[in-house]
């Protein structure tokens, strides 16, 4: 059994963008790798923590936080 994840980050219009606009992208993505034979399986959510960043001499650091992706996962 092979797997595959792929990263999922719906891109909408702040103004007009709907639910729906995010439905139709991740139905395209799956559509897409079921016709290179990929079974879509779940989508699941990532929690990782990105490492601060002291910048050069302390000037433009950046604290580390935390963050959430979308991941799809697909099964061949």
């Amino acid at each position: 059994m092979e797997y595959k994840v792929v990263p999922f980050v719906a891109s909408i219009d702040q103004n007009k963008g709907t639910s729906t606009d995010v439905a139709e992208q991740l139905e395209e993505l799956i559509n897409k790798a079921q016709e290179q034979g990929w079974k879509y399986v779940r989508l699941e959510s990532v929690t990782t923590y990105v490492q601060a960043d002291n910048g050069c001499f302390g000037i433009g650091g950046r604290p580390g936080y935390t963050t959430t992706k979308q991941m799809i996962v697909f099964q061949g």
